[in-house]
């Protein structure tokens, strides 16, 4: 008897009886604890955005104090005064920044009676702190057109002469700031000008327009300003905003109620899993009472469903209270059991097959006898970006298009057994070499015929093969020249050396010296390339003037410069700082970049060497007068085998190792190498080295 459900059943009224009877008991009782937990976890977040308010109005406070104390101490100092009765203002800059960065603090300003700077240090305007003498305190500034806030503190320096000179000392109220007064009181920080907030220790500002309002304490947060809950892309924010003394500036603290929230809703989850658990259970229990007695042949009905379905993995039940129905039931477990074992054969044979088809790096594609795709392997996708999903039942020749011939694909199919080498666009529109061979699955003469191809891409050995062949064509060309040179030189003093003038003497010996220097420079350049390329590589930085490496390499390859015409010319400040540098190896990289502007340079042309001193590096520059370097080209410039410019004239094509070179070496001593367009023409090639901290040995 196959059992329904009806609205008059027993087994339904009970059910659904125990369903309601849960859902209002859990209602009835969980409501009321998540609402009051809600408003207990309201009330902690409030106190303790009270607490963190009241925290940095002290610290505040603590700031203020701590500004104005530093600039009664630095009024005081001795030496300040007797620097300014010297009146040297570099000395008193110097003693001024001392003092900043020993402090901590982001400006100190002196002003005369007139209340103009004679001297200052850090971030502020001198004449924007001399305004503020008469009034200490927070204060604004604009800075490129942005708004900044200042604690400030004010004090007068007792002179002999008794003209009236002011110490103004500052801190700038920033994002720095902002993330310290975050980690002090645990709340998120906001200074804001005329109610724009200008620093923030929140990733996205909130904007407050928030106004001084009557007490509100019911909720935990400070009685004396409005408060309000805001969200900023999806997150919400407990705020409470003051005024810093009175003034224009206002500093607001928020707190994140992500918690909050998550608990809140944490609890409506709880709530809801809780209803629908015990519902359920409630139902099931209902179940059990109103079917105490279910119908076997109902089971086996839904059994044969679920092996319909594929699912063979649960048992057949088997109620022997009815022995035709136990019979029933023992011949479908059977059955059962006999498909289950086939499947899993038949799975784990499909398994191994795919998982050795998806080992192959080669590709695999079977054709019909119409060349339609019938098979796409995974090694197929991987080499032409196309998916098995895309392709198949197409044609071949729709799927791989030829990039240089009007035959379509399948008119060059190689016979079985032959390979044969195609260009072919892959799914990118790249252009690929790949190796074709073909084997004959069926006959013939049998009724379905497959074809199978088997394929891998070879363009990187093709292409690898014509760079050898370029790069050896380049190797013999640098080393010809100057040998031939060599040569050439040699064999004139050998045979007419007593009848030459000492001009003359000079010019071949220099000829040979500038021979000798090229072979030298590419035999260098070799040997870097292949310990970069063997792994053993490594550099040997030391403390060194950077002024000493950039005289040795100009000392090198002066001689070809002025075989050409054309001028060194250094640009270098008088004092530079020393660099943490492999002196041989770093005059290597000058060599090369000089090298690399003399050989694309124009004749007569200046070549001009820059060191820049910067932050906690120097930059060395080579700027040249020839071709630049093309916009595509400069992402690849200091690779190998690539040329500068990528010109073609092989008369000013080198092996393309110097660059790559250049670029190993600086980045082994931990800096960078670019290029750039010369504002007059040309191209500017530069490296930086780091300096040698203060104290730092060898």
């Amino acid at each position: 008897m196959k059992f329904r459900w009806y609205p008059k059943e027993l087994r339904f009224q009970l059910v659904i009886s125990f369903f309601l009877i849960v859902l209002l008991t859990v209602a009835a009782i969980g409501i009321p604890v998540i609402w009051v937990i809600s408003q207990q976890l309201n009330d902690q977040a409030w106190s303790q955005v009270g607490q963190g308010f009241q925290a940095s109005q002290a610290l505040y406070t603590a700031k203020q104090y701590e500004l104005e104390n530093f600039a009664t101490l630095t009024a005081q100092r001795p030496t300040l005064r007797t620097l300014l009765e010297m009146d040297d203002r570099q000395e008193l800059e110097e003693y001024l920044t001392n003092l900043q960065t020993g402090a901590e603090i982001d400006a100190i300003i002196i002003c005369d009676e007139h209340d103009n700077p004679i001297g200052f240090s850090g971030g502020l305007d001198p004449a924007t702190g001399c305004s503020w003498v008469n009034d200490g305190g927070p204060h604004s500034t604009n800075s490129s057109g942005t708004a900044q806030v200042w604690l400030a503190a004010v004090d007068s320096i007792p002179q002999d002469d008794s003209t009236p000179t002011t110490v103004v000392v500052g801190v700038n109220l920033d994002e720095q700031f902002a993330e310290d007064m975050r980690s002090q009181t645990g709340l998120d920080h906001t200074i804001l000008f005329d109610s724009i907030p200008v620093a923030s220790s929140l990733i996205e500002k909130i904007t407050f327009t928030l106004d001084k309002a009557q007490p509100t304490s019911e909720n935990g947060a400070p009685p004396e300003y409005l408060t309000s809950v805001q969200e900023v892309n999806g997150v919400r924010y407990y705020s409470t905003l003051a005024p810093v003394d009175g003034g224009h500036i206002q500093f607001a603290v928020s707190l994140d109620a992500t918690a909050v929230a998550a608990t809140q809703k944490q609890l409506v989850i709880i709530l809801i899993s809780s209803l629908a658990a015990i519902a359920m259970l409630g139902s099931a229990v209902g179940v059990i009472i109103a079917r105490r007695i279910s119908s076997p042949l109902e089971q086996l009905a839904n059994t044969a469903t679920t092996f319909s379905r594929g699912n063979l993995k649960h048992p057949v039940s088997i109620d022997e209270r009815v022995l035709e129905v136990a019979q029933v039931a023992q011949a479908l477990e059977n059955a059962r059991v006999d498909l289950q074992n086939m499947l899993s054969v038949l799975q784990s044979e499909k398994d191994w097959t795919d998982h050795l088809l998806g080992s192959i790096v080669e590709g695999i594609i079977t054709l019909d006898k119409e060349h339609k795709i019938t098979f796409f392997s995974p090694g197929a996708e991987r080499i032409t970006g196309w998916t098995s999903e895309k392709v198949l039942g197409a044609h071949i020749d729709d799927v791989f298009g030829l990039a240089q011939s009007k035959v379509p694909f399948s008119g060059h199919i190689p016979p079985a057994g032959e390979k044969r080498n195609l260009d072919v666009t892959m799914a990118d529109n790249r252009q690929a070499n790949l190796a074709i061979t073909r084997a004959q699955i069926a006959p013939p003469t049998a009724e379905k015929v497959l074809i199978a191809l088997v394929f891998r891409d070879v363009s990187g050995e093709q292409a690898m093969h014509r760079l050898l062949g370029q790069f050896l064509a380049n190797i013999a060309h640098e080393f010809r020249t100057p040998l031939s040179a060599l040569g050439a030189a040699i064999e004139l003093l050998m045979d007419q050396a007593a009848d030459l003038t000492e001009s003359e003497l000079k010019e071949l010996l220099n000829s040979l010296h500038l021979g000798a220097l090229g072979l030298q420079n590419l035999v260098d350049n070799l040997l870097e390339s292949a310990s970069i390329e063997a792994g053993r590589f490594h550099i040997s930085p030391r403390r060194n003037n950077i002024s000493e490496i950039v005289s040795e390499a100009v000392t090198i390859m002066r001689p070809l410069a002025e075989k050409y015409g054309q001028r060194l010319t250094i640009d270098m400040p008088l004092v530079v700082p020393a660099v943490h540098a492999d002196f041989r190896r770093t005059t290597q990289v000058l060599v090369n970049l000089i090298s690399n502007a003399s050989k694309y340079g124009p004749p007569d042309a200046p070549i001009k060497l820059s060191v820049i001193p910067e932050h906690e590096w120097v930059q060395v520059q080579v700027a040249d007068c020839g071709p630049g370097i093309p916009t595509s080209k400069k992402d690849m410039v200091f690779q190998r085998f690539l040329y500068p410019q990528g010109l073609d004239d092989s008369a000013k094509s080198g092996v393309g190792l110097g660059l790559s070179v250049v670029k190993a070496i600086i980045e082994a001593h931990g800096g960078k190498v670019g290029v750039e367009d010369r504002k007059d023409g040309g191209a500017i090639f530069w490296f930086t080295l780091p300096k040698v901290n203060e104290g730092e040995g060898a």
